[in-house]
C-alpha cells in the first residue's frame, strides 16, 4: 500500500494512520475486557496486549487494503 499522509508538509508512510487507527481500536477494546474482568484469565497483560495490537494492526490493514484496492 504505497500510500503517504501528508501532515502539515510533513510525509509519514502510510502505515503509521493505520497504527494510529489499530492503538484507538486496541483501547476502546481494553477498556470493555477491563470491565468485562477479562484480565482476570489473561496471565500477563502487556504480553496479551501486545499479540492483540498486533492482531488489530493485521485486521485495520487487511480491511484498508482491501477498501483502498
Amino acid at each position: 500500500m504505497p500510500l503517504e499522509l501528508d501532515i502539515y508538509g510533513i510525509y509519514m508512510p502510510g502505515l503509521f494512520g493505520l497504527m494510529l487507527a489499530a492503538y484507538a481500536l486496541l483501547r476502546a477494546v481494553q477498556r470493555v475486557a477491563e470491565r468485562a474482568g477479562l484480565y482476570a484469565l489473561v496471565w500477563h497483560r502487556p504480553l496479551f496486549d501486545l499479540a492483540l495490537y498486533v492482531l488489530i494492526l493485521g485486521a485495520v490493514s487487511s480491511f484498508a487494503s482491501k477498501v483502498l484496492g
